[in-house]
């Protein structure tokens, strides 16, 4: 199963709200507060690597406050 780190700015002070809709996201398995360039980082996990790509580019980037994105893409063991 393909995984992914995701790492993503918010607008300021949506931080809270941001990472409630991510935890509720299918496929999210963590998702923490960052300090520093990113604002959130989460761990997320899909059948296929298009519905990773999927869950990012239309679930994830497509939340209001999110500004952008970073997805490191997770090799094998």
């Amino acid at each position: 199963m393909p995984r992914a780190f995701v790492l993503i700015n918010v607008e300021s002070g949506s931080e809270d709200e941001v990472l409630k809709e991510l935890k509720m996201i299918e496929g999210v398995e963590e998702a923490y507060f960052s300090y520093g360039v990113y604002d959130i980082i989460t761990k997320i996990r899909a059948e296929t690597m298009e519905r990773l790509k999927d869950m990012v580019t239309r679930r994830i980037r497509a939340l209001v406050k999110v500004r952008s994105t970073l997805t490191l893409i997770m090799m094998e063991e």
